[in-house]
């Protein structure tokens, strides 16, 4: 199955909001889950563990939050289309695709996401200039999660 399906059976169950679809092909098995069926009882509250982010860096949560309750109405952000890994660089030890700052024009590479040991290129949708890139290196991402914000040129 390629990444190029799995989104489409994505947008399906998003499209007709089926709680969960799974979807055999040979030895490939997809399963993707909504949320959790409503006569299912949900367990007591477990304790929340929130790690703490070394000084000077915010926590991710915060940072996502930062991005989603009050974003900049001349920001675009660049989203995950998929859940997996962000690498911000091909390589270890080779320098990231680009840095705060940094101009980008549109279909330029910005960082990888490793998904099924696959590595899939994200690249600018939009022409701009790199505000903020919003997750670490090697840090898990879930799909729609901001990764980069661009002030559109």
């Amino acid at each position: 199955m390629t990444i190029d399906e799995i989104r489409e059976l994505i947008r399906l169950v998003t499209d007709t909001g089926v709680a969960e679809l799974e979807v055999q092909r040979g030895e490939n098995r997809v399963r993707i889950r909504t949320g959790f069926p409503a006569e299912v009882a949900a367990p007591s509250p477990a304790p929340v563990y929130t790690p703490i982010a070394p000084a000077g860096e915010p926590a991710a949560a915060a940072r996502q939050e930062a991005a989603s309750s009050k974003p900049e109405s001349n920001i675009h952000y660049v989203k995950s289309p998929i859940v997996g890994t962000f690498y911000g660089a091909p390589s270890p030890g080779s320098p990231d695709f680009v840095h705060v700052g940094e101009h980008v024009t549109a279909g330029k590479v910005l960082c990888i996401i490793e998904s099924m040991k696959l590595m899939n290129e994200i690249e600018a949708d939009v022409t701009g200039v790199i505000e903020s890139c919003l997750v670490q290196n090697a840090q898990p991402v879930e799909y729609g999660e901001a990764l980069f914000g661009i002030r559109p040129l």
